[in-house]
């Protein structure tokens, strides 16, 4: 009775999940002609936007299938044959004739007469249990109409009981589930789990990239055993990470509807599939079913220097903080990308000296190997002469958004080579530094140009002697993150002196949390608890820093807080700055915080009422649904009110990821004896030095000295004229998205979204004995354009949408020091100037005869300024600041 029953179910089980009647694949009959008529629709939009308005073409035809032969051994073996006939392309919405690209034209005039009578030769299928076996088709006929056909002979293929598999269709090799349900049947192909060949690359870090959704749902409706119907969709939609408004959708429809069954032709004899191809026409040729690439060459596209003399006018270094800099920057990029090395060596040795620069800038972010050959082929590494190109190359290959091998094993053979500038060599170094981890972001760690670069950073780094080198290669190591180089910068950072302990320590604050070890957090303890050796307060501090961010324990955090009240005044005020700081952010560590906070002894109004001018400050400068961005300000002085450390951060960052978008930090040291005051403990020995370092986009850049030793000190204080010196200027890749897309309806889609950077930072750093006063000003004007081009390329026709964003703005970071009275007066300002903003959509369909049609729309708006608060404190010191400062005008007589 069980065994009757278990067999029972099996048979039901079996029938539930089946098409009524047949467990294989669909069946033709034998002598009959089936009719369909065939409809390909493709749309481009913008993602939320309704079809009916969007831009693309639909392709409609007859379809003429019969079976030409079933295996006498194998009923679900079967040969047939599909014919295309009355091609017919018209606009997939309804438009009045003024805008209809192919009014008036014939289906001849806009395919092609060779290619439309390549469409229309029939091809055969073998189906095996409803699976396409073999594709034959012509093998000399165009790739384009190969691929149409491809797309129609995958709608045939189908399985007739539900269940997931992997099956090779025009979309390549995908996983598949099939849902069965009396006579219909539907199918889901996981798109992200083909595997084609593919083209493109995206940027290096996520914020910056494009993310993508993609869909393909095809329903079959069967009727007496073989197709009635089928309705395919598939869908792609491309978000930018940093706007998800700003995105696009492609979407393509098939629909197969069965008309008529008529009297066809009879069965070919034959025992094998081979005996059948030949009988019906040698010259068909078994061929894959997957898609194709296909080669679209651009007829009327200007040549490199066409295309370079058209915006010229706008790459002059006076302009680089204009969009427009940047849209230039950006089209130059796209057209280098197809241009041969002697082409673009045309342009670089033709140009003059102004305009150079910019150039260079294009041709490294271009990234190819024609671009990489041409580059290096130019600079020559033993010139000096040439130092702000190669500066401006080198910078370039850092921000690189997918750099190779190849660019870092061409570095690396620089780097052992002669190079005349020093700075040069150093700003080589920091580079590769870059891009080792980039490569390893993307699992390169053990290609052979990273291993050899790492083990040359790791060797030299260990056997460094002099002071320049031992800094040269720490900041290597600040770029390239290596755990393997964790216990060389612990060894730096608890034994170096002054500047180089201080490197190495906040190479250190750059990693992960997951890699800060016991043996990381002991040795941070020790230099800010100084159990070994006295230590600089910057040091001390960035100690701090790494141990109150990366999961602190209950001890750590309150034996940091029992230190607050034995510290120097300034080093005091600033620690305070910083606890307050982590719970006002609610920072990871907030939590130990407030429970160590619970206990008297580290919470009392002895040790939170100390006076001092620093401070430590964070804040959002913007939060979105997508992603947010923060800014965090600290100043530290030392016991005379002479700066000793200002830090600038932006981070941007969404639910996964973050971008350290830039830092600006200005330091100086051993400036006590100009005012004759007494130097903190630690720092009696020090030689006057003021300099800057910079972050960018995870870039640590080369630091730029203001003045070294005090005979520089004075002659710059005399000769002093309180102009900034540059930072960074130059043009920046940042996002660099590109994709091929192979429809299933055959026409291969293209998705590219490019954001450039017109940047210039500098700061500078004023210093008034007569008004015993100081003043650091960092300026970072920007221009950012954004450009997204999702288009089919149908050989015939091409559809797209371009969708481009627009914005210039500066930011300044002003702080003003007295120090004539203690404590003295400090007042931090951020201000951001008002921004104009622009973005537009435009929606196209074009015939290569240059027949056009555009929908454009766009808005422009004026961004408000914005003077950001930071702290009531800080609100109330620049108050007494610039009354100050009002009140010395008045009685100057």
């Amino acid at each position: 009775m069980m065994l009757l029953t278990v067999l029972f179910l099996c048979i039901i089980s079996t029938y539930s999940a089946s098409v009524k009647g047949h467990t294989t694949g669909p069946s033709l009959n034998n002598d009959k002609l089936y009719k369909f008529a065939y409809s390909a629709e493709v749309y481009v939009d913008q993602v939320k936007a309704s079809l009916q308005k969007s831009a693309g073409y639909r392709l409609s035809s007859g379809v003429d299938v019969n079976l030409l032969w079933r295996n006498p051994e194998n009923d679900d073996d079967q040969l047939i044959k599909i014919m295309i006939r009355d091609v017919q392309v018209e606009n997939v919405n309804e438009r009045p004739a003024a805008k209809n690209i192919f009014k008036g034209k014939s289906t001849e005039k806009i395919i092609g007469k060779e290619y439309l009578e390549a469409l229309q030769r029939p091809i055969v299928l073998e189906l095996v249990r409803g699976k396409v076996k073999n594709f034959y088709s012509y093998q000399n006929e165009p790739v384009f109409t190969q691929n149409i056909k491809r797309g129609l002979a995958s709608l045939f293929q189908l399985q007739l009981h539900s269940g997931a598999t992997r099956e090779v269709d025009i979309s390549g090799k995908c996983n598949t589930t099939y849902h069965v349900r009396q006579d219909q049947v539907t199918k889901v192909k996981a798109l992200d789990t083909c595997e084609i060949e593919k083209q493109g690359f995206t940027s290096h870090n996520q914020i910056l990239d494009v993310s993508t959704k993609a869909t393909s749902a095809t329903i079959y409706v069967l009727e007496d055993s073989f197709i009635k119907s089928i309705k395919a969709e598939e869908n792609y939609v491309l978000l930018l990470n940093s706007r998800r408004k700003t995105g696009a959708k492609i979407v393509s429809k098939q629909r197969l509807e069965l008309k008529s069954v008529q009297a066809g032709p009879g069965l070919i004899a034959a025992k094998q599939v081979a005996s059948v191809i030949k009988t019906l026409d040698s010259s068909y040729v078994a061929m894959t079913l997957v898609a194709e690439p296909v080669k679209s060459e651009c007829k009327k596209c200007p040549s490199l220097s066409e295309h370079w003399k058209s915006i010229r006018e706008h790459m002059y270094p006076e302009k680089l903080s204009k969009a427009e800099a940047a849209r230039s920057f950006l089209s130059f990029i796209q057209s280098i990308r197809k241009a041969t090395k002697e082409e673009i060596l045309q342009i670089i040795r033709s140009e003059n000296k102004e305009l150079l620069p910019q150039v260079v800038d294009a041709v490294t972010s271009a990234q190819t190997p024609e671009s990489l050959e041409a580059i290096l082929e130019f600079l020559d590494f033993k010139d000096a002469s040439t130092s702000v190109l190669q500066e401006r190359f080198l910078y370039a290959c850092g921000f690189a958004s997918h750099p190779s091998e190849t660019l870092l094993k061409s570095l690396t053979a620089t780097f052992k080579g002669d190079i005349a500038n020093e700075e040069i060599r150093e700003t080589l170094v920091i580079v590769m530094g870059a891009l080792i981890r980039k490569l390893c972001d993307r699992e390169g760690c053990k290609l052979p140009a990273v291993v050899e670069a790492k083990r040359l950073i790791l060797s030299r780094l260990e056997k460094a002697k002099k002071d320049d080198n031992v800094r040269m290669y720490l900041l290597a190591l600040k770029n390239a993150l290596l755990p393997e180089g964790i216990p060389l910068l612990l060894k730096y950072a608890e034994s170096g002196e002054g500047p180089i302990s201080n490197l190495a320590a906040t190479a250190l604050q750059r990693y992960d949390p997951s890699f800060l070890t016991k043996e990381v957090k002991e040795t941070m303890n020790r230099i800010y608890h100084q159990n070994r050796k006295v230590h600089e307060k910057t040091v001390r501090t960035t100690a701090a820093a790494i141990i109150l961010n990366s999961n602190p324990s209950y001890m750590e955090v309150k034996n940091i807080l029992l230190s607050i009240g034995e510290l120097s005044l300034e080093m005091n005020k600033y620690m305070l700055s910083m606890i307050q700081d982590i719970l006002h952010f609610e920072m990871p560590s907030s939590k130990t915080v407030r429970q160590v906070l619970k206990d008297m002894r580290a919470h009392n109004y002895d040790r939170f009422a100390k006076m001092g001018s620093s401070s430590a400050y964070s804040g959002y400068i913007t939060r979105g649904p997508d992603v947010s961005s923060t800014y965090s300000l600290d100043i530290l002085y030392s016991g005379s009110g002479i700066l000793r450390r200002s830090n600038m951060n932006i981070h941007v960052f969404d639910r996964n990821a973050e971008l350290h978008a830039s830092q600006v930090v200005i330091e100086a040291q051993g400036l006590e004896s100009i005012i004759a005051a007494t130097p903190d403990e630690g720092e009696e020995n020090l030689d006057s030095f003021a300099g800057m370092s910079a972050i960018l986009f995870d870039v640590q850049l080369r630091p730029v000295t203001f003045f070294q030793g005090y005979g520089d000190l004075m002659s710059k204080m005399f000769s002093a004229t309180g102009d900034p010196i540059n930072v960074v200027k130059g043009l920046i890749l940042l996002t660099d998205y590109s994709q091929e897309i192979q429809l299933q309806s055959g026409p291969r889609a293209s998705a590219e979204f490019l954001g450039g950077l017109a940047i210039d930072i500098s700061g500078g750093m004023e210093f008034s004995l007569w008004y015993r006063e100081s003043k650091t000003n960092v300026k970072n004007r920007v221009a950012m354009f954004i450009t997204g081009n999702t288009e089919v390329d149908s050989f015939f026709v091409k559809t797209g949408m371009e969708t481009t964003l627009e914005v210039e703005t500066t930011l300044d970071f002003i702080s003003t020091v007295q120090f004539s009275q203690y404590p003295f007066l400090v007042c931090m300002q951020m201000d951001r100037v008002e921004s104009p903003f622009r973005r537009s959509v435009t929606k196209y369909e074009s015939l290569p005869s240059g027949r056009r049609y555009t929908a454009k729309r766009g808005k422009a708006e004026l961004l408000p300024g914005n003077e950001y608060p930071l702290h009531q404190e800080n609100s109330n010191m620049c108050r007494k600041v610039f009354g100050a400062k009002s009140d010395s005008s008045s009685n100057w007589f």
